[in-house]
């Protein structure tokens, strides 16, 4: 399972991507980022400080309530960079779904069409449980590249390009999800897919992206996920 990474370390100078993978995601941004705004379904979120997109009914009811099912048969404690789970830092439930399935695989086609991307560069979908109380306290998808994992992650695909975030129910209370830095949050719209770059338009790795899925206070709160790297994945 890859999950997200930890939130910002202090030292600026060092979280820079590689300079191949900052021309990779400075390309890739300007591919995505030139479909999604021909799109009329996708709509782009207002501000300067990232790019963030939004496909309402992007799943329709049935394709949720199926999604639901799979992540309760995968969800585990969730785990972060660095992070354990005893650390209350991401306190949901989450679990990779079975890239092999039918379905899964056609949902994934879809998200790798919408942007444009080819399917190989993106991460096995993730699916996450988040009960009353439960969070994802905020945290950036890009990899931070002095950090030990970094090695290993470049072997694996490199940078973090995008990320789709579909919602697959309405939440009683709670739940949403936080742009601090922009002072965007975003409450659960069941179906919909929420898209960012993680990079800014120069391929340096966009601090404004810092998110939080925040507590759920009254209800269950379910979405998959969905990483693009700038290689092949693997």
């Amino acid at each position: 399972m890859i999950p997200s990474s930890r939130p910002p370390a202090p030292a600026a100078a060092t979280r820079l991507a590689p300079p191949a993978d900052q021309a990779a995601l400075a390309r890739v941004g300007a591919t995505v980022r030139k479909r999604l705004e021909a799109d009329p379904v996708v709509y782009k979120i207002p501000t300067d400080e990232a790019e963030i997109f939004a496909v309402a009914n992007f799943l329709d009811a049935a394709e949720c309530a199926r999604f639901i099912a799979i992540v309760d048969r995968v969800a585990k404690p969730s785990r972060a960079f660095d992070t354990d789970y005893a650390q209350n830092y991401r306190t949901s439930y989450s679990g990779d779904v079975d890239p092999a399935d039918p379905f899964v695989r056609m949902i994934e086609r879809r998200i790798s069409d919408l942007l444009g991307l080819p399917p190989a560069c993106g991460e096995t979908v993730q699916g996450q449980r988040y009960l009353p109380g439960q969070e994802f306290k905020p945290h950036n998808d890009w990899f931070w590249t002095n950090a030990h994992y970094w090695p290993a992650e470049r072997k694996r695909g490199g940078q973090r390009s995008w990320t789709a975030m579909a919602y697959l129910n309405a939440v009683d209370e709670g739940g949403a999800t936080d742009f601090p830095t922009i002072g965007l949050s975003i409450p659960p719209q069941p179906g919909a897919l929420l898209i960012w770059n993680n990079a800014r338009a120069d391929g340096k790795p966009n601090d404004a992206t810092l998110h939080a899925g925040t507590p759920v206070i009254q209800g269950v709160k379910y979405v998959i996920t969905k990483w693009f790297r700038t290689r092949k994945w693997g």
